[in-house]
């Protein structure tokens, strides 16, 4: 049988990974707004991160500012102990075409991330969350938003290294 044909831009299929809903998305942009689920994005990948909550947030955040192109706007949702990794607000020393705004969720972080997700929605924007999460994932394809695994946002990004190295430049 041919296989199937590979959804439009910024559809939303089905990964063969836990059944999540991801977006399509072409390889040199991600979307308009994209907001990462920094919990779910850190613990994807075992690095140790449980030792180091803030510190595995503020190099996220980092990365995040580092890569040029992902989306027009950034936005980083923390909860809990990885907090104080990053400072909430506006910021993007490391290039100044790529601003993350990092939010601090003070309750469930995936209700942050759905009302960050349904207002940028709201202002006729494409926006994708990050996540691997399946009810966050639903959740925000109720609203309009597309969904991006953790795996394939972190292969896109610059390295830890090179994102410190050039903070350093």
């Amino acid at each position: 049988a041919p296989a199937a044909p590979a959804p439009a831009a910024g559809r939303v299929s089905t990964c063969s990974t836990g059944g999540v809903p991801t977006a399509d998305v072409p390889s040199d942009r991600v979307t308009d707004v994209l907001v990462v689920d920094g919990a779910n994005v850190v613990g994807s990948r075992p690095d140790g991160w449980w030792r180091d909550r803030p510190g595995a947030a503020a190099r996220l955040h980092r990365r995040l500012g580092a890569t040029v192109g992902l989306a027009d706007r950034i936005v980083l949702v923390l909860e809990g102990r990885a907090r104080p990794g990053v400072p909430a607000g506006r910021g993007g020393p490391e290039d100044p075409r790529t601003v993350v705004e990092v939010v601090h969720a003070t309750g469930a972080g995936d209700d942050r991330i759905v009302v960050e997700a349904t207002a940028a929605v709201a202002d006729g924007a494409a926006v994708t969350v990050v996540t691997a999460d399946r009810d966050l994932a639903r959740r925000v394809v109720e609203v309009g938003a597309a969904v991006l695994g953790p795996g394939r946002l972190l292969d896109r990004l610059v390295s830890d290294r090179d994102a410190a190295r050039d903070r350093l430049d």
